[in-house]
């Protein structure tokens, strides 16, 4: 039997003093395995685990999901306290796992079987993976033990332990393992420098000066950047900067202004400790603009010093690498990223700034860069045809990469379009995995990685593992983050916790209808049609009436048996596709819900010739199931060459 890799929470309980209670006593120690094997074949199967294995006093367990393993350890050892008592320790880890022939292996097991043996009777202890699963569960307190370090293991792993009542924490000295001190990790938020020009309009250039030594900064190791979008956040607010760091869980915040006049610039920075306020670092600096690349240089150079980093000599490059000569080019790009950031009609905006900076100095990379993010996004939003805009996008990439090999943004941007226009798998995971060597904290790559291991290679687990990445590290106060997230726990068919993201995403932006469509879908899957179609009216009326929401509305209109609903939602996205791009694989859907089936399959032949950038999710996204399920449509699955 072949073996396979997954995701998984990993329990290992045993009994404490077992052995010697079989010599002082062995009727009653048999009664207490018994007591213990019971319970937990109990307890087991009602939160969905599964017992792979007994070894003597002892039991090795697994969970889909870390919410349902603590919250068996927990009624386990409220259990365990009634006559006739069982004095038992429980560990908790997650991590991959390999299940092979009935047996699971792999680090997470080993990992877990250590952080029981730690424990003292009555406790349930668990690593860091899992208390940032659930520590929004009200029903679960806990309280940190501290870093620890274990064998063959190569960094401490902060330890847990619950403290609910009648939960003992143990302290220190009762623990087996080696205590590590803890370190203060090096992080940094970059927040917006404050327009301090008489012109409003130069707000583009302010904004593109923290963005610049955002990505400076970001290509230092060992330095965690808290996300760009999510720094933005707090753009013209007035907020105890403890909040931020807390926010945005960084230790450190460099904030400043910049006054521009004709050509002369003044920049002020200082970086600030969040936790006492104290300033590390500040500088002011008046000059030329034809020194703004030298200043950035200076900015994000001093702050690795003054955290004490050393920085290898290829970071250095990167830091002090000039991106163009021509000045004009450079406002230009600055002007492009400012308005592709703000996506929406924005976007074509923006492509042609980038335009013009790269007719200014055609060997300016970023350019070319900000050109490729363009057309891919204007393709994905089906703003425009893909088989149109996405060639020209890849060859704005590779120019890109041509110019400067070290681009990260670049080669995500190759991995998009390997993905969702070339459908080349393996050529995607190349140049992600390339992307996460240059640098493992770009929040984007992880978007779209998540996207392909779920939709491509149906990782359902490992998916949720990087959008965790992005939501809960890299970006945890943008709304789109949380929104992909959610999108994951929908494919790996785990509703309620897309509930919960997408609700958060709404939270984040009250305005965000992908928050809204993740919502809707997750509700008409729990068969609460009524709520579903409400939530997605508002994803149609948010995003003015952008295809997406509309053909999931059409789905819920169907399968609550609203036909004629839904063949209203077809008639509207034929008579607009006489005007404007409307995707085929949106019509072939909104065609099938209202039971036209003939013309379901001539949409999603227009869809294939479109090169249409969601059909790559065909394989596993909810509304795409009469392509899997119904026979006449599994040849167009089969043309894809999923992995």
């Amino acid at each position: 039997m072949p073996s396979s890799r997954h995701l998984a929470a990993i329990l290992f309980a045993d009994i404490v003093g077992y052995t010697a209670l079989m010599h002082h006593d062995e009727a009653l120690a048999l009664i207490k395995l018994h007591r213990f094997k019971e319970d937990l074949k109990v307890r087991v199967k009602e939160f969905g685990g599964n017992i792979i294995q007994y070894y003597g006093d002892g039991s090795l367990i697994v969970f889909h999901n870390a919410v349902n393993a603590v919250g068996c350890a927990k009624v386990l050892q409220e259990g365990f306290r009634n006559d006739p008592s069982v004095p038992a320790r429980i560990g908790i880890h997650m991590g991959d796992i390999i299940f092979e022939e009935g047996n699971i292996f792999g680090d997470s097991v080993n990992i877990s079987s250590r952080i029981e043996s730690m424990g003292v009777p009555g406790a349930v202890l668990f690593s860091v993976t899992i208390k940032e699963q659930i520590q929004n569960k009200p029903e679960f307190k806990f309280t940190s033990l501290g870093n620890f370090e274990f064998k063959n293991v190569d960094e401490p792993i902060e330890i847990f332990a619950l403290s609910n009542t009648g939960f003992p924490v143990p302290n220190r000295k009762e623990l087996m393992g080696k205590f590590k001190e803890p370190t203060t990790p090096k992080s940094i938020a970059v927040l917006p420098f404050v327009n301090m020009s008489n012109d409003h309009d130069q707000e583009y250039f302010s904004d593109g000066i923290t963005e610049e030594i955002f990505n400076s900064l970001a290509n230092v190791r060992n330095l965690k950047v808290a996300g760009r979008t999510s720094s933005f956040q707090f753009k013209g607010k007035n907020i105890d900067l403890r909040e931020v760091g807390k926010k945005l869980n960084v230790s450190t915040v460099l904030e400043g202004s910049v006054r521009k006049q004709g050509n002369r610039l003044r920049i002020t920075a200082q970086l600030i400790n969040v936790e006492d306020g104290y300033h590390l670092w500040s500088e002011k600096f008046d000059r030329d603009l034809d020194d703004i690349f030298a200043i950035q240089d200076e900015i994000a150079l001093a702050i690795t010093e003054k955290l004490k980093i050393a920085s290898l000599e290829e970071e250095k490059a990167v830091i002090n690498k000039t991106p163009t000569e021509n000045h004009e080019a450079y406002d230009l790009y600055l002007k492009g990223r400012y308005h592709l950031n703000k996506r929406g009609a924005d976007t074509i905006k923006g492509l042609e700034y980038f335009k013009q900076a790269t007719e200014l100095d055609p060997s300016f990379a970023l350019a070319f860069t900000g050109m490729a993010d363009a057309y891919s996004i204007i393709a994905f939003y089906c703003i425009m045809p893909p088989h149109e805009v996405m060639p020209i996008a890849k060859k704005c990439a590779e120019k890109a990469i041509a110019l400067n090999t070290a681009l990260v943004e670049a080669y995500t941007s190759l991995a998009f379009i390997s993905v969702f226009y070339d459908w080349n798998w393996a050529e995607a995971k190349k140049h992600f995995h390339h992307v996460f060597e240059l640098n493992p904290n770009y929040g984007l790559a992880h978007y779209w990685y998540s996207y392909y291991l779920s939709f491509v290679e149906r990782k359902f687990d490992t998916s949720i593992q990087e959008a965790r990445i992005a939501a809960e590290h890299l970006e945890p106060l943008v709304a789109i983050s949380h929104h992909v997230l959610s999108m994951m726990y929908i494919n790996a068919g785990r509703f309620e916790e897309g509930i919960q993201e997408s609700k958060l995403a709404i939270e984040l932006d009250e305005n965000s209808f992908p928050g809204y469509r993740g919502l809707g879908i997750c509700l008409a899957e729990l068969k609460k049609y009524d709520e579903s179609i409400d939530t997605l009216k508002k994803a149609v009326r948010l995003s003015a009436r952008h295809p997406w929401p509309l053909v999931e509305l059409c789905w819920v209109y169907s399968l609550s048996g609203n036909l004629p609903e839904a063949q209203k939602i077809l008639n509207e996205l034929i008579e607009r596709s006489k005007t404007e791009f409307i995707s085929g694989l949106f019509m072939s859907g909104a065609a099938y819900f209202s039971k036209n089936y003939d013309k379901a399959f001539e949409f999603l032949e227009i869809a294939f010739n479109q090169r249409d950038g969601s059909l790559p999710c065909i394989k596993t996204w909810p509304l795409c199931a009469f392509i899997r399920e119904d026979l006449r449509f599994q040849p167009f699955l089969t043309r894809m060459n999923f992995p």
